[in-house]
């Protein structure tokens, strides 16, 4: 939907209440709604939005649903590329076989790479530690500025207004 004519129609919408409040102070705002969703497109307009989102959130789930199903499945099949690939290893070593040559393809048993394994942390020298820049708890922040506690280079604001939309 063009976000242009969604602001036209909201502005001309507005007018139309302002307008009908002045000629018909006495209507109640039941009354009113009722005559601008005749006189207006506005209230379509958004309910055509509203299950634009709608459509737009189940395709998401599904998404996700199946996303999460071939992650899965991708772990899986590095699981068993990865024990496929140590049984050979396994097998090669176990028979001092250095290299087996294939039809489309050679084998080559290979020594591991030197690693890195690290015991205990705290028995490092200090230059061999990385520092980590303090990070702001935004948990206890926000607790505390509930609670009326002023703190110093934070605040609570007002968030963006967002809609609840129930389906039935």
């Amino acid at each position: 939907m063009n976000h242009e004519l969604l602001r036209d129609e909201a502005a001309h919408y507005r007018h139309l209440q302002d307008q009908l409040r002045l000629d018909y102070a006495h209507l109640d705002d039941e009354t009113l709604a009722d005559t601008l969703q005749g006189l207006s497109d506005l209230p379509e307009m958004i309910e055509e939005i509203v299950r634009s989102s709608l459509d737009d959130e189940a395709m998401i789930q599904g998404l996700k649903v199946r996303v999460d199903a071939m992650a899965g499945r991708l772990t899986r099949l590095k699981e068993r590329h990865q024990k496929k690939r140590q049984l050979a290893a396994w097998a090669l070593g176990s028979a001092a076989i250095a290299k087996l040559n294939s039809v489309d393809f050679t084998v080559t048993l290979a020594e591991g790479a030197l690693k890195l394994e690290i015991g205990e942390e705290s028995a490092l020298p200090p230059h061999y530690l990385i520092p980590q820049p303090a990070k702001p708890n935004r948990a206890a922040i926000g607790a505390a500025l509930k609670e009326g506690i002023a703190i110093e280079g934070a605040r609570l604001v007002q968030g963006q207004p967002y809609i609840v939309v129930s389906t039935r």
